[in-house]
């Protein structure tokens, strides 16, 4: 903690960190005068908020390294002296400590452009011979050879199954009614929790509904028309409830803003009620397949995608991919997690070339990855570079001539097989497994968090020169 606590501050990216912050309150600021709301401004609210800034970045840091939730990690901060250290939460009279909103506020506190800045920081001040030594590292980390690997990182989504969606669907509206209802705004209808007793009972047939039992086709088309029935009642309730509310809002207790967000929830699941019905009808009752670009995973997740991996253990995941590229040490220099399909590992590394080159300082000479980024453009590309090709090929006989006949190609190759161990790290350790974060932009937020606390952690294991680092005072 006391090395990263270095790193931090000698490395500059602190400081950058606290740059970015203040350049976006200084916009937010203008957007509110522009908009006629009242703002704080003045040198007073800056230090305030970039003292904020400055423990939204250790906490978020912090909570990387521990894992959990908002709430665990909040617990720790007050049990712990080292770590309300590491976050600069003061300590004097009382033990003040962040709370789990203000935590979930910390891991949201700069968009995902003004983050690669702050790891552009990083990697400048670790891979420099001055910044390096003034940090304490014995040597700087070299950058010019990068071993690259992809995978796919899961959603936080029920698995994908037809009837779940159904459930989910009926689950959402109707709590949404409950909702409306227990503040004041009533409409003629049944009691809600009817309908999820109903829709549950059905699950639970459709489970018990194998498809290897005798009958069990007949079966589960029997169920389905059984929700399909109850779903398309739920949605007809809803939409009543969603005009009562959005037209009568003032007489029930919520704000404005608290039934915006009822609205949102509602419509989100409305918009796409129709079709999740549709899909679930043509590939049960119909047995038609569905394509996977027109297929709904989830009501909540629209950016995923079906990955088919054939490992395993995972023949199909669901989810976004991921792109990362480390060096000899494990400090991973690019990384990318991609709201659309992948293109594929050889096109998407094409696609990458220029942006390794200016992760690496523009001292790149090396790429080592398996097969799936191989291909004769890319082998061709690198070559007429004066990159070295590491690029596993895709023949066998000429992998295996190469690995006899090259030195430097076998050891690279043996070096791969960390590559594996690193994208385990980084989502088994750093994202514990799969991230917590709702909707694309704020996994995507995740993921970056998750790199900056991985790499101050390889860097803090690094070897340092030696020193007498001073004892903290809560340690005596």
């Amino acid at each position: 903690m006391v090395r990263v606590d270095r790193i931090l501050i000698s490395g500059g990216v602190e400081q950058k960190f606290l740059e970015k912050s203040l350049e976006l309150f200084g916009r937010r600021a203008q957007e509110m005068l522009a908009a006629g709301e009242k703002v704080l401004d003045g040198p007073e609210a800056e230090l305030r908020h970039l003292e904020q800034a400055r423990r939204a970045l250790r906490c978020n840091v912090l909570k990387t390294f521990v894992g959990g939730s908002f709430r665990e990690m909040s617990k720790l901060l007050a049990m712990s002296p080292l770590y309300r250290w590491f976050c600069r939460c003061d300590d004097f009279e009382e033990i003040q400590v962040p709370g789990k909103s203000t935590l979930a506020s910390f891991a949201r506190w700069l968009p995902l452009e003004a983050m690669e800045a702050v790891h552009e920081q990083l990697r400048r001040a670790v891979a420099d011979e001055e910044q390096a030594r003034i940090i304490g590292l014995e040597n700087e980390l070299d950058l010019s050879v990068a071993w690259l690997d992809s995978t796919c990182l899961k959603a936080c989504i029920h698995f994908p199954t037809d009837w779940v969606l159904l459930r989910d669907l009926v689950g959402t509206l109707a709590k949404s009614i409950l909702t409306i209802r227990r503040h004041g705004l009533r409409h003629r209808i049944g009691e809600p929790e009817e309908f999820l007793r109903t829709i549950n009972a059905q699950s639970m047939a459709m489970a018990a509904a194998s498809r290897r039992k005798p009958g069990g086709k007949k079966e589960r088309k029997r169920v389905l028309r059984v929700m399909k029935r109850i779903c398309k009642t739920v949605i007809e309730h809803a939409r009543r409830y969603r005009q009562v509310l959005d037209e009568n809002w003032q007489q029930s207790d919520l704000s404005r803003k608290e039934a915006e967000v009822i609205l949102r929830r509602m419509d989100n699941v409305l918009e796409q009620a129709q079709a999740a019905i549709k899909q679930a009808h043509e590939r049960i009752i119909g047995e038609r397949q569905v394509a996977n670009s027109d297929k709904i995973l989830s009501l909540y997740e629209r950016d995923l995608h079906v990955i088919v991996r054939g490992k395993a253990g995972a023949e199909v995941e669901f989810g976004n991919s991921l792109f990362v590229a480390e060096n000899a040490e494990g400090f991973i220099l690019h990384h990318e997690l991609l709201r659309d399909q992948s293109p594929g590992d050889s096109q998407w590394l094409s696609q990458k070339l220029e942006t390794l080159r200016s992760a690496s300082g523009g001292s790149l000479c090396g790429l080592i990855a398996d097969r799936g980024f191989a291909s004769k453009a890319n082998h061709r590309k690198l070559d007429s570079e004066d990159i070295f090709d590491g690029l596993c090929p895709r023949n066998p006989g000429e992998l295996q001539e190469r690995l006899n006949n090259d030195e430097v190609f076998a050891a690279a190759q043996r070096r791969r097989a960390q590559s594996e161990g690193r994208i385990g790290i980084l989502k088994n350790n750093f994202l514990d497994g799969v991230p917590r974060a709702k909707g694309f932009t704020h996994r995507s937020l995740q993921v970056s968090w998750a790199v900056l606390a991985h790499n101050l952690w390889v860097v803090a294991r690094l070897p340092w020169v030696k020193e007498n680092e001073k004892e903290l005072p809560m340690a005596a």
